[in-house]
């Protein structure tokens, strides 16, 4: 089982109609990494809403057909899902509409609520009744309350933010207004830029930015609600500095395209930093430094950077087959692994080889990797991970909800390293993950179990196994 991480979000506004779903289109497009289970757009023209969403691809889902279906608008989000809360399912997808006769509302989310359970609960308590299993109607549930006790969506915003604990980047869109909201921890990215025409697009990541041609402007900073409206752009920091700033680690370790940067730090030498820590950790006499595609590769890089073993393209990655995490299921997964990774067997053959990942969690990916260098005639094999070991479920968005499926929670590394049949073993350790941020405002809880916020257990599916 790999990795497993939420969604990713971006919305765009305009002081003129334009073709604003094919902007979100190609956003979506540069975060498909961080989601492919489904996706949506929503269009705001005139206060009409119009949306599409389904499971699938962005490619699958937002056909030209369905792209023609869009008006011309001043603004729209749009969504790229892997969900943690929630079945994959088409009314799981995002962005969630709202219609109230305090305004329409479509809301995208990245991150995962850690109270999600015991809010529902409240909620279903006082009446509300849930059409999906995600947290994401949780939110638009409470900032719709909220909105009626002040018809301001802004101070409706901020006091929901007094209710929710975990992860949360939201982009909100209403008939007049968008807002990009950012949880007081910061766990998940959210930055801005604007076009040259006078646009502001909001993200998860900078990459995103660049592909719609956008500059960057600045991250949303923990706490903050920023509102781009008719008059400019305001920001509310009420909420600013009343928690601990606790970035994930591991969107710089895996999440995160590598030509994003999240909170100045490009993540690109973040990971190469990673690599440079495993050379001095764990030198070894060897041939050669090969990443496993595509997150392996820069700390790889920068491994062969500090040993001096040259590096070397030894694995090709089949860019038409998603991260190995989209397949529901271990056959599934075991079959793509087998297609989704090549070796290259003439700088392979023969060779001691250096074997950089990102991470290990039930190590089965690992031991095929390990398995197809084998076959194309490796002599020796080093594996080596850019991230500690993997040992305590994370409430914040990686799909981790049990130790029971972590390998390094019930086996020693050398019972790890036997077990995917490598020569020798060794993980980041965990007391130079600062070295990859220059901080220490990040959240290793999934390495650790220092959890920023109370947590409360509970399957990705629970709301669905409460079905009758």
């Amino acid at each position: 089982m790999g990795l497993r991480e939420e969604c990713g979000v971006f919305g765009v506004t305009f002081g003129e109609k334009t073709n604003v779903a094919g902007m979100v289109y190609y956003g979506l497009y540069a975060l498909q990494h961080r989601g492919q289970e489904g996706c949506g757009i929503s269009v705001n023209s005139d206060g009409i809403f119009t949306s599409v969403k389904d499971v699938g691809l962005v490619s699958e889902v937002l056909t030209d057909e369905n792209m023609k279906k869009f008006p011309a608008g001043r603004m729209a989000v749009g969504h790229v899902r892997y969900g943690t809360t929630g079945g994959n399912t088409r009314t799981n997808c995002q962005p969630i509409e709202v219609n109230h006769r305090m305004g329409k509302m479509a809301i995208a989310h990245n991150g995962n609520l850690s109270n999600a359970e015991e809010l529902r609960s409240r909620l279903e308590l006082s009446g509300a009744i849930f059409h999906t299993t995600s947290d994401t109607e949780i939110i638009a549930y409470i900032l719709t309350k909220e909105m009626l006790d002040d018809g301001s969506t802004e101070k409706a915003i901020s006091r929901a933010m007094n209710k929710l604990e975990g992860a949360y980047s939201l982009v909100i869109m209403t008939s007049d207004k968008l807002y990009a909201v950012r949880d007081a921890n910061g766990f998940r990215p959210l930055c801005f830029g604007k076009t040259g025409d006078g646009g502001y697009v909001v993200a998860s990541e900078s990459c995103a930015l660049s592909a719609v041609g956008a500059d960057f402007v600045r991250d949303v900073e923990p706490g903050e609600i920023i509102i781009f409206e008719k008059e400019g752009v305001r920001s509310i920091r009420t909420g600013c500095g009343t928690a601990r700033k606790r970035t994930c680690i591991f969107e710089y370790i895996y999440f995160a395209r590598q030509d994003s940067v999240i909170d100045g730090i490009p993540v690109h030498e973040s990971r190469r930093q990673a690599g440079r820590i495993l050379a001095k950790e764990y030198p070894v006499n060897a041939d050669i430094v090969v990443g496993v595609p595509d997150s392996g590769i820069d700390a790889a890089l920068g491994y062969s950077e500090e040993s001096g073993i040259p590096y070397g393209l030894g694995l090709i990655k089949n860019k038409y087959v998603g991260r190995t995490f989209i397949s529901p299921g271990q056959d599934n997964r075991l079959d793509r692994v087998k297609i989704k990774l090549s070796p290259v067997k003439s700088v392979i053959s023969g060779k001691s080889v250096v074997l950089i990942d990102d991470s290990i969690v039930r190590g089965t990916t690992s031991r095929r990797i390990v398995k197809l260098l084998r076959d194309a005639g490796a002599k020796e094999i080093h594996v080596r991970i850019s991230s500690p070991r993997f040992l305590h479920p994370c409430y914040y968005g990686t799909d981790i909800d049990s130790e029971e499926h972590l390998i390094a929670s019930n086996h020693t590394v050398p019972e790890i390293c036997e077990m995917i049949s490598a020569d020798s073993l060794g993980f980041l350790p965990l007391d130079s993950l600062g070295d990859l941020t220059g901080n220490d405002g990040y959240c290793a809880a999934c390495f650790d179990g220092d959890y920023p916020t109370r947590v409360h257990s509970g399957s990705k599916d629970r709301f669905e196994q409460k079905t009758v």
